[in-house]
């Protein structure tokens, strides 16, 4: 199993607190601890207004961050979970992504998905189109981007993108292209399209959410004529881990009060939600337990999400020391 760690860039209200002329430091620092610490890659999300609620605190540009963190590290590869379609023309966006893959070495992973965050869609004008439009763009995205990563042009007469000889160079250096991680459990479309395009699936992580995933995965591959086990699955999970319960609950509550000025109490506790009771919750132990038996079902990375990493890297620590050894 390979590990994976999202750097803070202010979407979660991760960077709350922290001056703006430090914020990539801080950002630069933990990318750096991921390169030399066993981490198999580091992520940001793509997306431009916080949540749980929108407000005027800082959300960094995903791709912006990718260039800047494949300048900066050596060996850690580098992905977005995940970049949305929509908002960057899918051969301007396999020109961005060539760029970073050169840039740093050959390092890119594309994290790609149909978006969903309706608040900055509107906001920054890109509408608001139906779920069969936004994969309809992911689909036809993905061929150009493909067709563009590995003949270094591009040419489409599709229903929502045309490109004609679109030129996308350099080539990534990596054979093949940037792999692709289709993003999203959807059934009828989303794991359709990753049965016939993906690399890497990112999809619901719990136990019994995962198991059927991967079974309706595993039957559009057999429809498409894809080798199912060719195909890596991954999830991502949120992390509040202590030596004890007790710690692990302090943690949490440092989440709710961290959030609870910016977006008030009801929806800073209704966050917890993600945690509780979930695989990247609890003791050591209890998490390796977890992660152990998501591994037999076929969890082949996980992307793990500290949401005091830009104030306290203990839990990262604690983590890397008694969790990744006894899972990878």
């Amino acid at each position: 199993m390979r590990f994976g760690l999202f750097i803070p860039q202010g979407w979660r209200l991760d960077l709350v607190g922290v001056a703006p002329e430090d914020q990539w430091r801080t950002m630069k620092q933990l990318a750096l601890h991921a390169d030399t610490h066993r981490w198999d890659s580091l992520w940001v999300y793509d997306h431009f207004h916080t949540v749980p609620a929108p407000t005027e605190e800082a959300t960094h540009e995903a791709w912006t961050l990718m260039s800047a963190f494949a300048a900066v590290t050596d060996s850690v590869r580098l992905g977005q979970m995940c970049t949305a379609m929509s908002y960057r023309n899918p051969a301007y966006l396999a020109k961005v992504a060539s760029t970073v893959d050169l840039v740093s070495g050959g390092r890119v992973e594309m994290g790609i998905g149909g978006g969903w965050y309706e608040h900055e869609w509107r906001a920054y004008g890109y509408g608001f189109p139906s779920a069969k439009v936004r994969l309809g763009r992911l689909d036809e995205g993905v061929q150009i981007m493909k067709q563009a990563w590995t003949t270094g042009s591009a040419t489409l007469d599709g229903e929502y993108y045309q490109v004609d000889g679109a030129i996308v160079r350099p080539l990534p250096l990596q054979d093949g292209g940037i792999p692709l991680w289709i993003a999203g459990g959807g059934e009828k479309v989303t794991l359709k399209i990753a049965a016939k395009y993906a690399n890497y699936t990112n999809f619901d992580g719990t136990p019994e959410a995962f198991a059927h995933k991967s079974e309706v995965l595993r039957e559009h591959c057999a429809q498409v004529g894809t080798d199912f086990d060719r195909i890596v699955r991954s999830a991502n999970y949120n992390v509040a881990i202590g030596t004890t319960e007790r710690e692990v609950e302090q943690r949490l509550q440092d989440l709710v009060a961290r959030q609870v000025p910016y977006v008030g109490e009801e929806a800073a506790q209704a966050q917890l939600a993600a945690y509780r009771g979930l695989p990247g919750v609890g003791t050591p132990e209890q998490i390796a337990e977890n992660l152990l038996a998501l591994k037999e079902q076929g969890l082949g990375y996980g992307i793990f999400y500290f949401p005091e990493a830009a104030y306290d890297t203990s839990g990262i620590e604690l983590f890397e020391s008694k969790v990744m050894p006894v899972v990878r």
